[in-house]
């Protein structure tokens, strides 16, 4: 029996492998394996270091037991501070702010930290009528994992805009979920830790 496009499959129906034939490769999870490609020097840097008004956003990332993950990575993409994205799908028109990409990756280190340099994103549109408060949309890979995470971070200084958030308003579990999204401010930034699970789990979103 023949499979798609006239190949022979790799299994029987019993699940055996058939004679001469290669059988599938088996899943894995991510490993650790960034520093293969995955990192580069200016990863960090969605703005260059200097940039007038640039913020660092960072913190750990942390297992279920509340250990640090060595080898994880964060990526971040965000709009620019008038709410527009460095891309030429937003329907608005990209801003173009000097040396501002909105996109950034930062490996953990030893102690789990993590941090990227940027500048503070603008609220962007929501669904309807809606507005979104600024936040860095986040990914997530570690070893262990079949897939990235994704989640978000806001800001702890804008209240009003947070509280108006159609993604923060639709969390069920009210101000202790929302709490796992909001980036608390410190000199020269803003930090929030990243819980993979356990009783602090960070709120990981479904796309």
């Amino acid at each position: 029996m023949s499979g798609v496009g006239g190949m022979t499959p790799s299994l029987t129906n019993s699940g055996e492998v058939r004679s001469g034939v290669t059988p599938p490769t088996p899943s894995q999870t991510v490993g650790p394996y960034y520093s293969f490609g995955l990192e580069w020097e200016d990863g960090p840097f969605a703005v260059p270091e200097g940039t007038a008004g640039a913020i660092r956003v960072g913190g750990r990332l942390l297992d279920g037991a509340g250990n640090p993950v060595p080898d994880g990575l964060i990526e971040t993409w965000q709009a620019d501070p008038a709410g527009r994205f460095a891309h030429p799908d937003d329907p608005r028109g990209a801003v173009a702010w000097e040396g501002f990409r909105g996109f950034a990756r930062s490996p953990t280190d030893g102690d789990g930290n993590w941090s990227v340099l940027t500048l503070k994103p603008g609220a962007i549109p929501g669904p309807g009528e809606s507005v979104q408060a600024p936040h860095l949309a986040v990914s997530v890979f570690a070893r262990g994992l079949l897939s990235r995470l994704v989640t978000r971070i806001y800001f702890g200084d804008e209240e009003a805009a947070n509280g108006a958030d159609p993604v923060l308003g639709s969390l069920r579990g009210g101000e202790e979920e929302r709490a796992t999204l909001i980036a608390a401010p410190v000199e020269g930034g803003y930090r929030l830790d990243i819980h993979l699970q356990g009783p602090d789990e960070t709120v990981f979103f479904a796309i």
